[in-house]
């Protein structure tokens, strides 16, 4: 049974930076694309970034300040988070999508929520003074 549980979220002023941990068990990190989606009130969920055994994913609106990795050895992938802005306040949801290896498999994948094969319960971020 896959299961993912994210950590790391918070309250921060904005231009500061918060690192969100994925953690997973219950699959082999190499076999999935995951990654990150939010949600914020009134909004519906976007897809943030993604990360599989060879390549990277960005949405446009964090390109340059949101950067994933990930640690095979903890079966964990990280969303660190900098030069926050307002906008980026949102439960962010840690997602797993099985098979996926290329940037723009994951950018299909992550232009809607359907199709992740595992789901976490979701960080808060609020960026706010």
């Amino acid at each position: 049974q896959v299961q993912l549980v994210e950590s790391g979220g918070g309250l921060v002023q904005p231009g500061g930076s918060l690192r969100l941990s994925c953690a997973a068990s219950g699959l082999t990190l190499d076999d999935y694309a995951i990654g990150w989606f939010r949600q914020a009130p009134g909004e519906k969920r976007e897809g943030v970034s993604a990360i599989s055994v060879s390549d990277t994913y960005y949405a446009d609106s964090v390109k340059g300040r949101f950067t994933i990795s990930r640690d095979n050895a903890k079966n964990t992938v990280y969303l660190q988070m900098n030069s926050l802005k307002y906008e980026d306040t949102a439960v962010y949801y840690c997602a797993a999508a099985r098979g996926l290896t290329t940037s723009l498999s994951m950018e299909a994948y992550w232009a809607d929520s359907y199709g992740m094969d595992a789901w976490g319960e979701g960080t808060r971020v609020t960026v706010s003074m």
